[in-house]
């Protein structure tokens, strides 16, 4: 596992091969099981899985002689995925400089959702990123609640959603005050750090390529992916792909990447939509009346002119 760049070759199209198969207990439309099977079919073969504790560890546990990897995955801690990440890639290297194992590019990749990275698991992956392994990528899936407990706020939940921590009441009708934690511009501002992106579901080649970038990039990547959850967004199931397409579209999700100390937006909504096609569509937002979406709407207009200032220097701000 050498610490060189490998030269990016884009990905064109969703190759046929699945890593991540049958044997789960996914809810209905899962956006995180979407976004392993996207990350994996871009990784290939020749992958190693390590998950923290979360919903998709609940999901995919080996239990009754079944697992959906066809590509070994083992389970760590919920804080543990940082820690994990680094003794897994020192190990492969460590077995290569001793002729243990013969040389070749072995992909380390972390699924860590709310908990596992942005709460909980936030000093282990701060401190992942900041060593020197290559091929070592962490991908945050994001549902934006502690869902595999029952919904509840974490950090990167947005203001004013409803969970069962932060509900909509007569006493407190705006249950979560707290605005949604940017884990990827806080990866991206860790010195020396080659490369952190977004992504969502939609569209599939720009998660898919950013997960090629990441893994060729020399050193440790982050990825914070966006995945719909239709129990906690309380959605129909088959709205998740929809979802991420409206959350784009919307632009409050935004896609960039951060290469080599260098910003740029992957992709820029024109006309960007009123956050409304994508709230309203959400029953975690029902209780909010049009006045505030297009107070969000404003905040939103705002934040895109920081982003398109970044874009146009290459240059971290804080929107």
């Amino acid at each position: 596992m050498s610490g060189e760049r490998r030269q990016f070759k884009s990905v064109k199209e969703v190759p046929p091969e699945d890593y991540y198969t049958s044997g789960r207990r996914t809810c209905a439309g899962c956006g995180p099981a979407l976004a392993y099977r996207l990350v994996l079919k871009a990784a290939g073969v020749n992958t190693v899985v390590l998950g923290p504790t979360g919903c998709m560890y609940v999901a995919n546990a080996h239990q009754f002689l079944t697992s959906p990897y066809a590509i070994p995955w083992f389970h760590t801690q919920l804080g543990g995925g940082g820690a994990a990440g680094v003794g897994t890639a020192a190990a492969f290297r460590a077995l290569m400089k001793k002729g243990k194992r013969r040389l070749e590019d072995v992909n380390v990749v972390v699924f860590g959702g709310d908990g596992g990275f942005a709460d909980i698991g936030f000093a282990g992956l701060s401190m992942g990123m900041s060593y020197d392994y290559p091929r070592l990528l962490y991908v945050l899936y994001d549902n934006e609640s502690y869902a595999n407990t029952g919904i509840q706020a974490s950090s990167t939940t947005p203001w004013g959603a409803t969970t069962t921590f932060t509900p909509s009441g007569k006493v407190r009708r705006i249950g979560n005050e707290r605005m949604k934690k940017n884990v990827a511009l806080i990866m991206a501002a860790h010195p020396g750090v080659r490369y952190v992106a977004t992504a969502t579901l939609w569209p599939p080649l720009d998660l898919m390529n950013k997960v090629s970038k990441g893994l060729g990039s020399g050193g440790p990547s982050f990825i914070h992916v966006l995945v719909p959850c239709p129990k906690g967004w309380f959605t129909p199931p088959d709205l998740t792909v929809e979802l991420s397409r409206l959350a784009v579209e919307t632009g409050l999700w935004v896609l960039w990447e951060h290469e080599n100390g260098r910003f740029r937006l992957t992709y820029k909504p024109s006309p960007r939509k009123h956050v409304k096609n994508y709230m309203q569509l959400q029953g975690r937002f029902a209780h909010l009346p049009a006045s505030e979406i297009d107070m969000i709407e404003e905040v939103t207009e705002r934040e895109w002119e920081i982003w398109a200032e970044m874009d146009r220097t290459g240059k971290l701000m804080v929107p």
